[in-house]
């Protein structure tokens, strides 16, 4: 390693094809964006690299084939080679300690200086420093930076930050167990969020679909509105032909309408036809509007269910929290005919999500203990459903929040009388486990398990039940 720069060299030394001894060197560069790696020969001229860096193009230095291998420029002093006078003329130059260094010295952070400070019970404002404690803050941190290259380091996390340490080593801070521990973990988040995302892109693809679907309806609906227009017409038509002329080329007639006083009512024609034939046509439009009205609205009921499981389901994927919870909505997803024109996305995501648990038929929602009882809340609509017809016993009471997306919840009471404070308690889990879980005031309704009922037939999650009653809380937390 170059000082506190973040390069690592690593040599290697083998064997060419003509057997000749060589040496080579990998020089690893962590400088986030700007990180590369590159390879050198025994004069340090570059091999090749993984970025190919040219000044023509922008680039503070070279880095191609056969050119010599140059440092990036420093943007910062090295603290190694500093000395106390230095240090304090620069600690000088900004009131927060951790500011100044990071600022000014090439490969410390800011994080590293708060948590140094606090382990030797230093202040953070230089003000609040006298001469003797930046002579101990400079011999401390010059101790600290001479251990670099023995292994009594540790690893420690700040809040969202990490930084290394001098306390005493245990397996899990130990620098290399603590790298791998760390990128295992990316790795698995990684994983789990480009898998979350495919689903939940998978569900929002048939969402969309069901909304204009559903926007087509009720502009359906919207143009049958006019069929009692076209009956009227038809029957003053009708009751007035006595009246009227038969012959063709009339583009409209003017008439008393008995349905609104006699008013005058002018009625278009089609001047093609007689005034009987434009009287039969209005009739065949008004039943036409009528039996498509009948079927239109039949069909927006069911759209409207389908679009508020498939809200449902995106909700379950944006609050899921674990692999395994994914995997059961995508279990879910599958065995559902609402999806199965998304066979290529549903491919995406197998080919994308990570292995893949085997599936069995097991539930396993959250549990709570709450005054003694076990109050258990659906991860999603299977659980759901589990929790609402299959858990939950007759005198068991049953959550859930009022007109609001939220996971079903059970109290076990085991025949015991349930307090007040348990049903609020039980009510602001279930408010926390919603879509309104960062509002206020929250209804959630609770009634007695055998009031909960699932229409046959109904999507997953999905339940209708009565005798209920309604508490208004703020979410668990909040």
């Amino acid at each position: 390693m170059k000082g506190l720069e973040r390069i690592i060299y690593i040599s290697f030394i083998g064997y060419n094809e003509l057997n000749d001894l060589i040496h080579k060197t990998l020089v690893i560069e962590l400088m986030g964006k700007h990180s590369n790696i590159i390879l050198l020969n025994e004069s340090g001229s570059v091999i090749d690299s993984m970025r190919h860096l040219e000044i023509t193009s922008g680039a503070t230095r070279d880095i191609m084939p056969a050119r010599k291998y140059v440092l990036p420029p420093s943007h910062g002093k090295d603290f190694l080679s500093t000395s106390l006078e230095d240090f304090e003329k620069v600690l000088q130059e900004e009131e927060m300690i951790s500011d100044c260094i990071s600022h000014h010295y090439t490969g410390i952070s800011k994080c590293f200086i708060d948590s140094f400070l606090s382990s030797k019970h230093l202040p953070k404002n230089y003000k609040d420093f006298s001469y003797d404690q930046i002579k101990q803050l400079y011999a401390s941190l010059q101790e600290f930076f001479a251990q670099l290259d023995t292994s009594s380091f540790s690893c420690q996390k700040i809040e969202k930050d990490y930084c290394l340490s001098l306390t005493p080593v245990s397996d899990d801070l130990a620098t290399n167990h603590f790298l791998d521990t760390y990128y295992t973990q990316k790795e698995e988040q990684e994983a789990y969020t480009n898998y979350r995302n495919q689903l939940l892109k998978s569900v929002l693809q048939v969402l969309k679909k069901t909304q204009k679907k559903l926007s087509g309806i009720t502009e359906k609906i919207q143009e049958c509105k006019d069929m009692d227009t076209y009956r009227i017409y038809g029957e003053l038509i009708t009751a007035n032909l006595y009246r009227i002329d038969d012959s063709k080329n009339r583009k409209e007639i003017s008439l008393e309408n008995y349905y609104d006083n006699n008013q005058m009512i002018s009625i278009p024609l089609d001047e093609t036809i007689s005034p009987s034939y434009n009287a039969k046509k209005y009739f065949k439009k008004y039943h036409k509007l009528k039996n498509t009205l009948i079927f239109v609205d039949k069909q927006k009921k069911e759209v409207e269910m389908e679009l508020d499981y498939l809200e449902s389901v995106a909700y379950e994927v944006e609050n899921a929290e674990d692999l395994e919870t994914l995997e059961d909505i995508e279990t879910e997803i599958q065995e559902n005919v609402l999806f199965q024109n998304t066979s290529k996305m549903q491919a995406t995501i197998t080919k994308k999500r990570p292995n893949k648990r085997k599936v069995h038929e097991t539930y396993e929602p959250l549990l709570y203990h709450i005054d003694g009882f076990s109050f258990y809340i659906g991860k999603n609509n299977k659980q759901n459903d589990y929790i609402s017809t299959k858990l939950g016993k007759n005198e068991d009471l049953w959550f859930h929040t009022k007109d609001i997306r939220s996971s079903h919840g059970i109290l076990k009471c085991n025949g015991s009388k349930v307090e007040e404070k348990t049903i609020l308690a039980c009510a602001q889990l279930i408010a926390l486990h919603s879509r309104a879980k960062l509002s206020s005031n929250v209804p959630v309704d609770y009634c007695f398990a055998k009031f909960v009922k699932k229409p046959s037939g109904s999507k997953p999650g999905m339940v209708i039940y009565t005798n209920y009653k309604t508490v208004y809380v703020n979410p668990k937390g909040i």
